[in-house]
């Protein structure tokens, strides 16, 4: 249903990668910090974690400007289990790069759309990356050129890190970057959103 005023759109996040590709969709939208905690929960399965963090980060946000569409996202990195988040330093960026060689990372990207109604839209993308053996030189010729310290699994798709992988298998290539587009338009659409 698209509404005759279409709402406000708000991204809640800061992420300059998220906002990048929520412009190929959008000219207007804004974006605001959620304040989330991020925890861990134990038990708690990565792509459920990034279903939960997505939605949290879009109430967070559409709780204090109702009527508005609140696009909120997430992404779990999952190494056979284990969670690798943004790594924030180069020893542990070096450590996660080490761990994936020769293996592949699962990654679950969340998109939840709140609507002006308050009523949430919910996808999580599923890419699977297959990484090439590293080498430790390989690993720190990438770290020191890309610094992606704030990146999940340390790497950054949309630049060199493309290098490190054998292949990438999904079904929307945006999702790896931080915002699955597909789903971000279906999604927007349904919150009364005109897109093509």
């Amino acid at each position: 249903m698209i509404l005759a005023t279409p709402p406000t759109v708000i991204l809640a996040s800061t992420s300059h990668y998220r906002a990048g590709l929520l412009r190929r969709l959008l000219e207007h939208f804004e974006q605001a910090s959620p304040g989330t905690d991020e925890d861990h929960r134990t038990n708690e399965a990565p792509a459920t974690r990034a279903a939960r963090l997505a939605e949290a980060k879009a109430r967070a946000v559409a709780s204090s400007r109702p009527g508005t569409v609140v696009i909120g996202s997430d992404q779990v990195a999952d190494l056979a289990g284990t969670v690798l988040d943004k790594p924030g330093t180069v020893h542990a960026a070096h450590r996660q790069l080490a761990a994936s060689s020769g293996r592949e990372v699962i990654f679950h990207t969340a998109v939840c759309v709140i609507d002006a109604q308050g009523d949430a839209l919910l996808h999580v993308d599923e890419t699977r990356v297959s990484f090439r053996e590293l080498t430790q030189a390989d690993i720190e010729r990438y770290v020191e050129r890309e610094r992606p310290l704030d990146c999940a699994g340390s790497f950054k798709c949309e630049g060199l890190g493309i290098a490190l992988f054998e292949k990438i298998v999904n079904e929307d290539p945006t999702a790896l970057v931080g915002l699955p587009l597909i789903a971000t338009s279906r999604l927007l659409r349904k919150a009364g959103i005109p897109l093509p």
